[in-house]
């Protein structure tokens, strides 16, 4: 599996994770996906899966890296604090890996958020801090908030069907070492069907590189994703079998054809 850094830090992180939004596998498929490298689980207390993935944990934690978050409803500075514990209880962990704010609020000054924030790395409880659902503008005003630790990472919607990221946020990101990390990767497996899930032209490119590559739709949507400078991915998967067909889109590269072909089918 290939790494990438996390952020401006040395901590290497897979550029292909687990995620568990609306997640029913159970225990299984997420020790699958770290024994095949996929070693980042990417879990948040509003998804109510922080249980099985704590489970899933279970005698192999020092090979995982969790991330979690806190809901965009508690960012009061008590209310981080507390949903930070909550997390810590749930996954049955003593320090959360990567710990975001899953999406920005209007009504809590964003100052004092990110200092409950810093509390907690400070604590010992969190190890890095990263964000969520945040644009451009939100990011550089979160940044400016910091005093002690920086923000590793935004974690936002990326595919080859959804790509407004590109136009400003991925470019700040690579000027500020902010890891993106792509949530809904193959479009709600709309990228991992079969032709006719959507536009026939993006179908039939998509297909036709699939094939040439020995490769799944699904494999070549997460390898087109990956292949950015600072972009991981976080794919979700209810069975052992998917999630192997998704770490393997993996430890091999697109041509810089095919991803122009890519790029422009779906433009």
């Amino acid at each position: 599996m290939i790494t990438k850094p996390l952020g401006g830090t040395e901590v290497q992180v897979p550029e292909i994770g687990l995620g568990v939004w609306q997640y029913r596998g159970g225990v299984a498929p997420l020790r699958h996906g770290v024994e095949l490298g996929a070693n980042l689980i990417d879990t948040a207390e509003m998804y109510r899966t922080e249980d099985v993935v704590g489970e899933a944990v279970r005698g192999m934690r020092e090979r995982v890296f969790i991330a979690s978050k806190v809901s965009g409803d508690h960012l009061g500075h008590d209310q981080v604090l507390r949903a930070a514990d909550a997390s810590l209880r749930r996954l049955d962990i003593d320090t959360i890996d990567l710990y975001q704010i899953h999406w920005p609020s209007r009504g809590t000054p964003i100052e004092e958020t990110m200092g409950a924030m810093e509390t907690l790395v400070d604590t010992g409880r969190i190890r890095h801090i990263g964000v969520s659902n945040f644009s451009t503008d939100e990011l550089a005003e979160a940044r400016a908030a910091m005093k002690h630790h920086p923000i590793v990472s935004n974690q936002v919607l990326y595919n080859l069907r959804r790509r407004e990221i590109e136009r400003t946020l991925i470019p700040y990101c690579l000027r500020h070492d902010v890891t993106i990390i792509a949530y809904t990767p193959l479009d709600s497996g709309r990228l991992a069907g079969r032709p006719g899930m959507f536009a026939a032209r993006e179908a039939k490119v998509l297909h036709e590189i699939a094939g040439e590559y020995d490769k799944t739709s699904a494999q070549v949507a997460l390898n087109w994703c990956t292949a950015h400078e600072g972009v991981i991915a976080i794919p979700k998967s209810d069975s052992v079998e998917r999630t192997a067909e998704n770490c393997g889109a993996s430890d091999w590269r697109l041509s810089a054809e095919d991803m122009a072909r890519l790029d422009r089918a779906f433009a």
